[in-house]
Formats: C-alpha cells, structure tokens, sequence
C-alpha cells in the first residue's frame, strides 16, 4: 500500500494518534490487506506508525532506515538515513546487528563485513559517541557470520571495497546520502526507497520528492522484500542478538571508553 499524502513538516505523532493515510497503511499491513507499505511522506510519521502499529522487533530501541548504494564492488548498505538524529551507543550497535543480517538475506552477501563510519579510519578516530561504538562493536556478536571491520571514511560509502554495512546516526547517514545525491543529480546513487529494519513488516520509505519513478522503484523494492521474505528473516537471525543488546543497555560512553567518575 502506497502513502504519500502526509506533509513532510507535520508531526508525526499527531498523524499516528488520528486517523491518516499512513496509520491506515500500516493497519492494512498489520491485517494481512497488504504485504508492504511503501510512502514518500513525513519518514518520521512512518516510522511512528510502523513502530506504533506493526510493532518493533523484541529490544530494538528505534529502527533504522538503511539505503542501497549500488559500487563497482557490490552494494554497501548505508544506516540510519534519517531516524536516529540523535543516535545513541546502543541504537548504533542494533543497527550493525539489523544491517548484518540484511546484507546476509536481502542483498545475498556472505558474512557481511561492517564498518563505522567516522572522520578517519584508524582507530580513535571521531568524537565520544563514535569511538564508544567502536569498542562496544569489537565485543558484539553479528549475525550470518558478520564482522566488524573498524572505522571507514565517506569515500567508502560510494565507491564501497572495505565494508559491505556502512553504520552511523540518522543525521550524518541523512546528510551524507542527499550529498552524494546532488553531487551526481543525473544519476542515481541508491535506490530510490530505503527499507526500515527493525520493525515486523515491509515498509520503505520515499523521499519526500520522489516522483514516478522513484515510487516505482521504491514499490519494486518493497515487493521484492516481501518476494524473499527478507524481514522475517532478519527478525530470524537478530532476534536473539538485539534482544540480548538491549538487557545490556545500561552501557553508558563513559563505561565503554574507560572513564573515571
């Protein structure tokens, strides 16, 4: 089912709580009526509805939208591109966990490599929150034989080569992703719909400006998904993980990198 009506500076709660195209969208996902929702609408009110009425995957704290950007070494699964503004420790690290079993399951990439994505590669390299993921990543289990691999740069995401999952927070992920968008505006960077991983089903988000096509492409993608049974089977491989992650949230920055009171 379709949604798009839904204004991109209106309040997403606002549009849960009422009755609206996109809260009718995930009612009709939810009760077997349709098999994905795809919308080009508010992403907040989607992922609002989506978490609100499908419901989120057991530990997830928010989900993640994570966009396809086809290389020349295969595609590199870049999340969060838009929910997590102010992501913290642990959303990171369930991000790494949803992006790892959707690489292995949607994109048929065999013990997916993941990758942070910071200021520089060596190690150490980017603010608090960034080298806490970092060691909290060298300690977690990923799903489908997945590893981390350590910091990548911006480059990394377009021309891919060290990682196959590219993780970082919603506002650097959303930046990062309309920039190289409007570097290369007669070609297209990713696909034109980002699926949103954490909850139970199949829901892809449009840019807000998305015209036929892109629709088109974003409704291809969410057909697919529900083709392969792709979410269900991420919720299979990361269930355990992400559940296991959230018992542990009373990590704080200061307890990962070390510090002293």
């Amino acid at each position: 089912m379709v949604d798009r009506t839904i204004g991109m500076g209106d309040s997403p709660l606002r549009h849960v709580r009422r009755e609206s195209t996109v809260r009718a969208a995930a009612e009709a996902v939810y009760g077997g009526r349709a098999d994905a929702m795809v919308s080009a609408g508010s992403s907040g009110a989607v992922v609002a509805a989506s978490a609100h009425v499908l419901g989120r995957l057991p530990g997830v704290r928010r989900p993640g939208l994570a966009a396809h950007v086809p290389t020349q070494h295969g595609p590199v699964l870049l999340l969060d591109v838009g929910v997590t503004i102010d992501g913290t420790m642990l959303e990171l690290v369930q991000h790494a966990v949803l992006g790892a079993a959707y690489a292995a399951t949607a994109l048929g990439v065999s013990e997916p490599r993941v990758g942070l994505l910071s200021i520089g590669s060596e190690p150490g390299k980017g603010d608090r929150l960034r080298k806490a993921v970092a060691v909290a990543l060298h300690d977690t289990v990923l799903p489908a034989g997945g590893r981390y691999i350590g910091l990548v740069e911006g480059h990394d995401v377009p021309l891919g080569g060290p990682a196959d999952v590219i993780v970082t927070d919603g506002f650097t992920g959303n930046i990062l992703l309309k920039g190289l968008e409007g570097a290369t505006a007669r070609q297209r960077t990713a696909e034109q719909g980002a699926a949103l991983l954490g909850v139970t089903g199949t829901v892809v988000v449009c840019h807000g400006s998305a015209d036929g096509p892109d629709i088109a492409s974003g409704i291809a993608l969410a057909a697919r998904l529900h083709r392969e049974g792709a979410i269900p089977a991420v919720a299979g491989l990361a269930d355990d993980l992400l559940t296991e992650l959230s018992s542990a949230g009373g990590l704080t920055i200061r307890d990962a990198l070390g510090e002293r009171s």
